[in-house]
């Protein structure tokens, strides 16, 4: 039986960012397309392999729950807790994911 997948409200947003990003700063409607597309086919791998793509880890060593898988220059950060797969956030990989994951949490 296939995992099942549940994107957060942050992760669509996401998506949604990127689209437009791509769609009205970079003029590029194809693009924009192609990049959300190939985005959702990567997190789409998921449903039948578990635990792929790259433990985080928070800068003193400490394991998070989560892990991310990388499409292009954009990284989609999930957990997961059986069959169920949570994607919670998908960001350029340029940005500091730590603190926008964790905060002050950390």
């Amino acid at each position: 039986m296939p995992n099942i997948i549940h994107y957060s409200p942050e992760a669509l947003q996401d998506l949604d960012d990127i689209y437009d990003y791509i769609l009205i700063e970079k003029q590029n409607p194809i693009g924009a397309q192609n990049t959300v597309i190939g985005i959702k086919k990567s997190i789409a791998d998921l449903k039948t392999l578990d635990n792929i793509g790259v433990r985080v880890f928070l800068p003193n060593g400490m394991e998070t729950p989560y892990r991310f898988i990388q499409y292009n220059n954009y990284l989609s950060f999930y957990r997961s807790s059986g069959k169920d797969v949570y994607i919670d956030r998908i960001m350029y990989d340029k940005r500091d994911y730590i603190n926008i994951l964790f905060g002050n949490k950390r």
